[in-house]
C-alpha cells in the first residue's frame, strides 16, 4: 500500500504513523512538528533545525521522508492542518492523561481521543488497498485472522462478523494454533494479521507462513513500515494515537474495529442477498434470549407453558 494520504488527512497522522521507522535526527525533528504544528508552520527551517538539534539537510530529508516534498510544502500542510483543527479547538482536551486529572477530565480525554481515532483512520484509509481486501475475502475459501493481546479482541469482532453473514473464518490467539492455522492455509484463503504495532512477533511469523503457503495475506496496524508490512500483500492502517496510561487502550481497538466494519459492510455488500438472509437467521437464532423488550419498544410476550 502506498503511504501517501488523501488529501484531506492531516499530515500529523502521516508523521506520528511514520515516527518509529525514521532515522533519530529526523524523529527529532518529527517531534518538534508533533509538539506545535501551528507554530512550525511560521517558521524558517533554520529555527526548526536548531530547535531539533540537527541540520536543515536532516529537515529537508525528514519532509520527503514523510511524502511531503519539501520544508515549504511541509508549512503549507500544517498551516491548512492547523485552520481546519480550528473547529475543533474547544473540544481538545489537551491528549495525554495526566496522573493529576480528575474523572470528568479523564472521561473528555478519553472520549476525544477515542472519536479522532476514527475521524483520523477514516480521512487516511487508503479506499484502494480496502476494495482489493473486501474482493479477496469475498471470495475466500476461508478466512483465518491472527490476533494477541488487545488485538485478539478485534479479531474475534471479524470472525463473529463474517460467520453471521455465512462465511467461514477463525480468529487465533494462540501461537501455537496460529502457525498451525496458517501452515495448511492455500491460495484460495486469506490470512489478516492484526497488531497496532506491525511489530507483534506472533502476529508477524504467522502471517510469513501464511505467505509462503499462498495465501493472500493482510495487515491491519497502526504503522505503514512496521514489521507485518514486510510480510502482507495488502496493508490496511488505522490512526489511533497511544499515550502513558493508554497503551493497548480502546482509541487502537476502536480504530481497528472502525476498519473491521468498513470491510465487513464491503464483503457484505457482494453477498446481499445471502447476508440478509444469514443476518435475519442468526438474529432469529438468538433472539429468544433476550429479555424486555422488542427492538420497536414493545414488551416481548410472556411464553407460558401447559
Amino acid at each position: 500500500m502506498s503511504t501517501e494520504s488523501s488529501a484531506e488527512s492531516s499530515p500529523l497522522v502521516k508523521i506520528r504513523s511514520l515516527l518509529p521507522g525514521l532515522a533519530r535526527a529526523e524523529q527529532r525533528v518529527a517531534k518538534v512538528v508533533l509538539e506545535n504544528p501551528g507554530t512550525v508552520a511560521h517558521r524558517s527551517i533554520t529555527e526548526v533545525a536548531e530547535q531539533a538539534g540537527t541540520s536543515e539537510t536532516t529537515v529537508t530529508r525528514f519532509c520527503k521522508a514523510i511524502g511531503v516534498g519539501g520544508y515549504p510544502e511541509l508549512r503549507i500542510a500544517l498551516a491548512a492542518d492547523t485552520a481546519r483543527s480550528q473547529v475543533r479547538a474547544n473540544h481538545d482536551m489537551g491528549g495525554d492523561i495526566g496522573p493529576g486529572d480528575d474523572l470528568k477530565q479523564v472521561v473528555g480525554k478519553v472520549a476525544f481521543a477515542d472519536a479522532r481515532a476514527v475521524e483520523e483512520t477514516a480521512e487516511q484509509l487508503d479506499i484502494e488497498s480496502l476494495d482489493k481486501v473486501v474482493q479477496a475475502v469475498a471470495g475466500a475459501r476461508r478466512v483465518d485472522v491472527y490476533g494477541f493481546g488487545a488485538s485478539a479482541f478485534v479479531a474475534f469482532d471479524m470472525q463473529q462478523k463474517l460467520h453471521r453473514i455465512g462465511l467461514t473464518c477463525f480468529a487465533w490467539n494462540d501461537t501455537h494454533i496460529a502457525l498451525t492455522s496458517a501452515a495448511v492455509l492455500t491460495a484460495a484463503d486469506v490470512a489478516v494479521g492484526i497488531s497496532h504495532t506491525g511489530s507483534t512477533a506472533e502476529t508477524v511469523e504467522a502471517l510469513r507462513v501464511a505467505r509462503e503457503t499462498g495465501a493472500t495475506t493482510v495487515a491491519l496496524t497502526n504503522f505503514p513500515r512496521s514489521p507485518i508490512t514486510e510480510v502482507s500483500d495488502h496493508v490496511l492502517t488505522t490512526a489511533a494515537r497511544e499515550t502513558t496510561f493508554r497503551s493497548g487502550a480502546m482509541a487502537s481497538r476502536i480504530a481497528q474495529l472502525t476498519v473491521i466494519d468498513c470491510l465487513f459492510i464491503g464483503v457484505a455488500q457482494h453477498h446481499v442477498d445471502t447476508a440478509k438472509m444469514a443476518l435475519e437467521a442468526t438474529y432469529e437464532a438468538v433472539s429468544g434470549h433476550r429479555l424486555g423488550a422488542r427492538p420497536d419498544g414493545r414488551r416481548r410476550p410472556r411464553e407460558t407453558t401447559k
